[in-house]
């Protein structure tokens, strides 16, 4: 029997049910490249996509869980960089990219010291394809009317599971604002996230 000309033996399809709203999984996020530069901005890589229906401009992400009862499950969703409708996109953007930059690098929301503000700065888009961190599942419609999952959310230190779902050690804010965390070491950043070549996407390595 010819195993690509005739399929009746071929195992049925396996259906996934959603995951359940509000469920806290680690996942590692990777970027789409739509080619999309302007250098002013500070978007260069050709990582962000820009609509050709509406001219907003966002980052496509894919975002895997790591581990857990759903892991390998993939989910998709937008960053938003610009809407011609006003800032509040963007903004929604930033706070999305604050809150993965917090999650990833063990940084207190709270914490304004100079080494978590420096925590909260990256030299690229670059830095943030194949970075890991814990994420707030989320269900909403597709195009189609379908329920589907989607990451709106970035889980940081101060939630209470944080340390216990990263691995990490975890500290509330100190008098001043700082964690009183260490800096992490080279293999701690290194297991954070994928090594990356400044303005050049994970595809293109």
């Amino acid at each position: 029997m010819n195993t690509w000309t005739d399929f009746n033996d071929a195992e049925q399809q396996q259906g996934f049910d959603l995951i359940p709203k509000g469920t806290t999984v680690k996942v590692r996020m990777t970027i789409k490249p739509g080619g999309h530069d302007d250098p002013a901005q500070g978007w260069t890589g050709g990582y962000a996509t820009e609509s050709f229906d509406t001219g907003s401009v966002y980052l496509a992400c894919e975002f895997v869980v790591l581990e857990g009862a759903y892991a390998r499950r993939k989910m998709w969703s937008n960053i938003g960089l610009h809407s011609s409708k006003g800032p509040t996109w963007g903004q929604m953007g930033r706070s999305m990219i604050r809150g993965i930059l917090n999650s990833a690098r063990n940084v207190h929301p709270q914490d304004n010291t100079t080494y978590a503000t420096s925590r909260r700065r990256i030299e690229g888009f670059h830095e943030l394809d194949g970075i890991e961190f814990l994420a707030r599942v989320d269900v909403e419609k597709d195009a189609k009317g379908e329920n589907r999952n989607v990451v709106k959310l970035a889980v940081e230190p101060d939630h209470k599971d944080y340390a216990s779902l990263m691995g990490v050690a975890s500290k509330a804010p100190a008098a001043g604002g700082s964690t009183g965390a260490p800096a992490p070491t080279a293999p701690q950043q290194a297991a954070t996230q994928r090594p990356a070549v400044p303005g050049k996407p994970a595809w293109a390595q």
